[in-house]
């Protein structure tokens, strides 16, 4: 075989393996849980979604970038060994260390952002969730950070980082943001805040108790007020009851002394002695009044005379 003939075969040999290569390169095809992006002379052209086979210039004109359409889980606090988590420890905003781990879970988006805006998206994502995490946890007390603000905690996480990562442009967007855990750093330290959290519940036993005491006391005042206010009522109605009946018995003896003035005063007079002479000492003294009298006279040892039934019914006869 002459020199002409190999160059030619060699020619030829060289124009099909272009060839064959320029075919292979001019498709590819996309799966259902991936992505695409075409780069022509490394410029990234719209992202390609659609699953199946597609059409471009071959390489080194266009070339493809592959992403998938899954959704990844950055555990930010954990550590991927053998070894017990290791969670990562910040500052509370009442100066106390706390541990946290959280959770974020994450999807490409924008496959161009997170091939170009970046050189490492997932790191920018990982220094975003730190600075969220530390900053909430820093504007939080330890109460808040271990008992019932962690669902706030773990909202205003979520909001602050998915405002960072829109703000970075990187491709990727925040699904959801779980705050696993917010733990003590050590034992010693957790048995001192149980004891801390014992005393304040025990604190606030006891002012429940000092407040149902003081309930219970408030009620028992008012009803004892409540009695009070009614028996005043109750006299008021009789004082006013025994008034007007006075009143009336006024007029009625006022009426009978206009019509015959005389004799209403002997009555007076006989029921006013009728009421004061029983209650009094009466003493009947004959002689000439030379003889000095100490009043009271034989006081201890008085005397009660009953008098005769015919002279009570001789007074009740002039009585009436």
């Amino acid at each position: 075989m002459s020199l002409r003939q190999i160059y030619k075969w060699g020619g030829l040999a060289i124009a099909a393996i272009v060839l064959i290569f320029v075919l292979i390169t001019t498709w590819y095809t996309v799966d259902e849980s991936e992505q695409a992006v075409v780069l022509t002379f490394g410029k990234a052209e719209d992202g390609v979604t659609e699953p199946g086979l597609h059409f471009k210039m071959p390489w080194p004109i266009q070339e493809v970038e592959k992403m998938s359409k899954e959704t990844f889980s950055l555990d930010f606090g954990f550590n991927d060994g053998e070894d017990e988590a290791d969670k990562v420890t910040m500052i509370t905003g009442d100066d106390k260390i706390v541990q946290a781990d959280l959770v974020v879970q994450w999807k490409i988006t924008d496959p161009r952002g997170y091939l170009f805006a970046s050189e490492d998206p997932e790191q920018v994502l990982f220094n975003a969730t730190s600075s969220s995490l530390r900053g909430v946890i820093g504007s939080s007390e330890i109460d808040e950070a271990l008992t019932s603000g962690k669902a706030e905690i773990e909202n205003e996480v979520r909001e602050m980082l998915v405002s960072l990562i829109e703000g970075y442009e990187v491709g990727i967007s925040i699904i959801d943001v779980k705050l696993q855990e917010v733990d003590l750093p050590n034992q010693e330290v957790r048995k001192a805040f149980t004891k801390v959290t014992d005393a304040r519940e025990q604190k606030q036993s006891k002012v429940n108790e000092a407040d149902k005491y003081a309930n219970q006391k408030r009620e028992e005042a008012l009803g004892e007020k409540d009695a009070i206010i009614q028996r005043a009522e109750g006299d008021k109605v009789e004082r006013i009851q025994d008034a007007n009946g006075a009143v009336s018995r006024f007029n009625a003896l006022l009426s009978e002394y206009e019509n015959n003035q005389d004799v209403t005063r002997e009555r007076l007079v006989m029921e006013t002695l009728e009421e004061v002479l029983p209650q009094a000492n009466v003493y009947i003294m004959n002689d000439d009044g030379n003889t000095m009298k100490y009043l009271p006279l034989n006081q201890g040892n008085v005397q009660k005379v009953t008098p005769p039934a015919g002279e009570d019914s001789e007074e009740s006869e002039k009585s009436e």
